[in-house]
């Protein structure tokens, strides 16, 4: 059976080489190359969705790739694809590196310029190791390839102001009620108001696992917050000073490690953009943007789609604006805002209706907002439309039909 190879790199020339070198390997049968970072974990998501027999054994990686750092990427892609062998192509070949590089998830490391011999040993034994490990899952194999780790949601408000942190929490109120184990993360590092807004008391934050480079289960453990709700909450430190120690490289680090233990990952970003909220948009399954109807925020949402698509950080059409505080009677109606966003639009609006809101966020107690609140109901509609929720069929399958929750079709 032919070796599948996935080649990935920025440098045209160099990934050219790198196709050739590999066409001519015995047995070998090299993929498409992907051209980024993105690119790379999106194809083997899709490749792992259709079948687990679709996924390359070996993905190559250059040195030269982005956005994300090749040593980032690799352990995101040992992470969530654990039996994809992954090669890193260096001109550094130092222990140092090497070293690195195994902590990181690679099964091994060739150095430039590229030696036929050095490709072929190293390809052909992650080969046979990528091999071995299938057959050794067995029928256990479509739950390991198929990318360890849960969903990751992103949401950011256009400017502050606009309802994003409100929004993230009721999101993730409703998937874990539909019984889904669910974390929210507060990224918004200065300002961040989750805990205000469920009127806790927090020792630990974010910012203490950000000097941690393996974060296991139980430094994990300790950092979070189990809220009564039985959502997880990592929060914004105290003091706001201590965000500038969460860099981009923490960031994913600490969201890649929250979804390998949760199914949904629900991640407040705020409205000011850092390194920390840049990687946790850019690595998100879902980018929400939070807007209101009015001509100051959709401007503030159209910059900051502007400064996401300039930065590498999410296309355009890779996100999505929901539309906060609707009006029918409102001249800025959602398809204006997504035609001068130039973004997907989120199905559900969420009406204006603060009255509803003030008692429980004046208390601090969102979490214990009505049922009957029609900004609720639009909230966890919303985390249907997104496919955070169980739904009932999934309930029953899984022998769970407490924990469901049901939606109601929206008219169109």
């Amino acid at each position: 059976m032919p070796t599948r190879i996935l080649p990935a790199g920025a440098d045209p020339d160099a990934v050219r080489s790198l196709v050739t070198l590999l066409s001519q390997l015995p047995d070998a049968e090299p993929q498409p190359p992907v051209g980024d970072s993105t690119q790379l974990v999106d194809t083997l998501a899709r490749l792992a969705a259709e079948s687990v027999d679709e996924l390359p054994e070996v993905v190559v990686v250059h040195e030269r790739i982005g956005p994300v750092p090749a040593l980032e990427l690799i352990r995101e892609v040992a992470l969530r694809f654990p039996a994809v062998g992954v090669i890193l192509v260096t001109t550094d070949a130092s222990p140092g590196l090497f070293s690195a590089a195994m902590d990181s998830g690679a099964r091994g490391l060739v150095a430039l310029p590229l030696s036929y011999e050095e490709l072929a040993s190293r390809v052909q034994a992650v080969a046979q190791w990528s091999t071995g490990v299938r057959r050794h899952l067995g029928h256990a194999a479509s739950d390991v390839l198929g990318g360890v780790g849960g969903t990751v949601v992103t949401v950011s408000g256009a400017k502050g102001g606009t309802g994003a942190t409100l929004a993230a929490i009721q999101l993730a109120l409703a998937a874990q009620a539909s019984g889904r184990p669910t974390a929210l993360v507060d990224l918004d590092l200065q300002t961040g108001d989750i805990a205000s807004y469920l009127d806790i008391q927090f020792r630990r934050s974010v910012a203490d696992l950000a000097a941690i480079t393996d974060i296991s289960p139980r430094v994990l453990a300790d950092a979070v917050f189990r809220h009564d709700t039985g959502i997880a909450l990592l929060l914004a430190p105290a003091e706001g000073e201590r965000g500038e120690e969460v860099s981009d490289r923490a960031a994913r680090q600490i969201v890649s490690a929250l979804r390998s233990r949760y199914e949904v990952v629900v991640v407040d970003c705020g409205a000011q953009l850092s390194g920390a909220g840049a990687a946790a948009v850019e690595m998100a399954d879902t980018a929400l943007l939070v807007t209101t109807p009015d001509v100051i925020a959709v401007r503030a949402a159209k910059r900051t789609v502007r400064m996401w698509d300039r930065l590498q950080i999410r296309k355009a059409e890779e996100t999505t604006v929901v539309v906060n505080r609707h009006s029918r009677t409102a001249e800025i109606q959602p398809a204006l805002v997504q035609r001068i966003t130039g973004t997907a639009l989120a199905r559900t609006a969420v009406p204006a209706h603060f009255k509803e809101l003030q008692a429980v966020v004046d208390a601090g107690r969102v979490h214990e907002l009505d049922s009957r609140s029609t900004v609720k109901q639009a909230l966890w509609a919303l985390a249907g439309e997104l496919g955070l929720v169980r739904t009932a069929t999934e309930g029953a399958h899984r022998g769970g039909g407490r924990g469901t929750v049901g939606f109601r079709r929206r008219k169109e």
